[in-house]
């Protein structure tokens, strides 16, 4: 393609978020006069012309603004990739210019680092690690897990714009790696990341996070209440095991009386306070939290010590599937793990 034909662009991202945050907000608008196969083609190439901008800046030793136009484009792929979910080719294409894009910026430093996590029976976890900024000082860490059918890579090409500058290092695993296993395995599998986080330097141990996204949420709560390192968790509050008891239980007394609310709220209350840290869960959409029931959770936790907030990302309905503002729903979901892991031990040191 011409250099003429690309998008005017600039290597800003606030600006960019802002954008690609108000064109999902009016997607279904956007898909009247202009067809979705056609918007992820736009939105490839505002990404491809992101990544020509820091190729220039690179060649000019304008290292300052490179990792901002990369960072850009990081953005500007997750969008198309969110429009693509049903171009199995598209999608490839989108995850591999992901995946350069990373390389790139290791460049720049902080590096990605790939990681090898040794667990028990000789079981290794891959990884990718994403050290804080300042690598002087010990800093806060979030074990990061990835939706179902999701990579490690992907996941972290999504969440690198939102976590720069924050002062949080990441670590980023898959869900495929961790759903063959029973439920025990998993919750041991992920405090074996939590040891390889705790061991490590430029880690504050008493200050390491977890965040699932989609059926990992599950696996967050898990974690969170067998492991109690864990500082901060965003997850899904016990729901999906509750549900999932819930209808076991139903299956096999073919019960049909209504239980009881007042039986039904302690007992999600119980299942809640397993969990000694700050949680925030995230309900609705493409979530397995239903926004309901995430709204019963927080009315049964109001008269309880425990720290619950509540986080509903704007989803998007277009073509009969939901699309999620992911700009503004990560900005929300790590803002708040900032605001308990860093900002908090900032005042307390005041």
């Amino acid at each position: 393609m011409d250099g003429t034909a690309w998008p005017q662009v600039r290597g800003d991202l606030s600006s960019t978020r802002w954008g690609a945050s108000a064109f999902l907000n009016n997607l279904e608008t956007a898909c009247t006069t202009i067809s979705r196969a056609e918007w992820v083609v736009r939105w490839l190439n505002i990404g491809d012309a992101h990544c020509l901008l820091g190729d220039a800046n690179t060649e000019k030793g304008y290292f300052g603004e490179v990792a901002e136009d990369w960072l850009c484009a990081l953005t500007a792929f997750e969008v198309a990739r969110r429009l693509a979910c049903e171009d199995t080719s598209k999608v490839g294409e989108l995850s591999a210019k992901i995946d350069a894009v990373l390389q790139k910026f290791g460049k720049l430093g902080p590096k990605v680092e790939r990681v090898k996590i040794e667990c028990c029976d000789q079981f290794e976890i891959s990884a990718h690690y994403l050290p804080a900024g300042d690598r002087s000082s010990s800093a806060p860490a979030i074990v990061c897990i990835s939706t179902e059918g999701e990579t490690a890579t992907t996941l972290l090409g999504r969440l690198l714009p939102v976590v720069m500058n924050r002062g949080m290092s990441v670590l980023v695993v898959a869900y495929d790696d961790l759903s063959d296993t029973e439920r025990s395995q998993s919750d041991m599998l992920l405090s074996c990341c939590v040891d390889y986080l705790s061991a490590r330097s430029d880690v504050d141990a008493a200050r390491i996070g977890v965040y699932g996204d989609g059926l990992s949420a599950a696996l967050a709560t898990d974690l969170a209440a067998f492991d109690s390192r864990v500082s901060a968790a965003v997850c899904d509050g016990g729901l999906w095991n509750w549900t999932r008891m819930l209808a076991s239980v139903d299956w096999l007394t073919r019960a049909v009386d209504v239980p009881d609310e007042q039986v039904v709220s302690a007992r999600r209350l119980r299942l809640l306070r397993q969990l000694r840290c700050p949680v925030l869960v995230v309900a609705g959409g493409r979530g397995i939290v239903s926004a309901g029931e995430a709204v019963k959770l927080l009315g049964d936790g109001a008269g309880a010590p425990i720290d619950l907030q509540l986080a509903i990302p704007r989803m998007i309905t277009i073509d009969g599937e939901e699309v999620e503002n992911f700009v503004t729903a990560d900005d929300r979901i790590f803002g708040w793990l900032e605001h308990k892991l860093v900002l908090n031990s900032l005042s307390n040191h005041c």
